[in-house]
């Protein structure tokens, strides 16, 4: 059994010094003339709760997600064979926080200018509610070009490209994010 006023003395020192691990704390024990091994330093840590250095205090990765997710928009294509085997293209914008998808637009020949023209609509159509977004992410087609991030960017939302093939990549983020439907706006 450990003594309370060292249980309580490793807990002050690891509360008040975040980034300080087991082994920095039984040195500054030891700088005290308190004798205290590191199994039982990160016994006491384990017992209440307190996890590792430097992130004791931080959000865990799930919450730092979600928090990133309020202010996070991805678009891409879709494509839609029609009866007479035209192919349509259609952009889509989803909030991943609150996964409301918007269609802004469709085209069977979707070039640069008519996807900034798109975009230039969707902030149009976000008024108020554009400056809520910090990140957009998409992928590296062409079709999104340095004028369509400029529409954006002076929105103040920053055009974050996904890495080359890897076509996974927004899924991991839309399935991080938070669980229900999406809703079409």
């Amino acid at each position: 059994m450990l003594d309370p006023e060292l249980v309580d003395l490793v807990l002050r020192l690891a509360r008040e010094n975040p980034r300080w691990g087991y082994l920095r704390i039984v040195g500054e024990c030891r700088k005290l003339g308190v004798r205290v091994s590191a199994t039982s330093v990160r016994t006491i840590l384990r017992r209440h709760h307190l996890g590792p250095a430097p992130r004791r205090g931080g959000p865990t990765w799930r919450q730092f997600l979600r928090a990133q997710a309020a202010g996070t928009l991805a678009c891409d294509f879709l494509t839609v064979e029609t009866i007479g085997l035209t192919r349509l293209y259609v952009l889509f914008f989803v909030e991943l926080h609150h996964r409301r998808v918007h269609l802004v637009g469709i085209t069977a020949h979707p070039t640069g200018a008519w996807v900034t023209q798109a975009a230039r609509n969707l902030l149009m159509d976000l008024d108020d509610h554009a400056h809520r977004f910090r990140f957009l992410i998409r992928d590296r087609d062409s079709k999104f070009s340095a004028a369509f991030d400029a529409v954006f960017a002076g929105a103040g939302t920053e055009a974050v490209k996904i890495p080359p093939r890897a076509p996974k990549a927004k899924q991991v983020v839309s399935h991080c994010t938070s669980s229900g439907r999406f809703v079409c706006v």
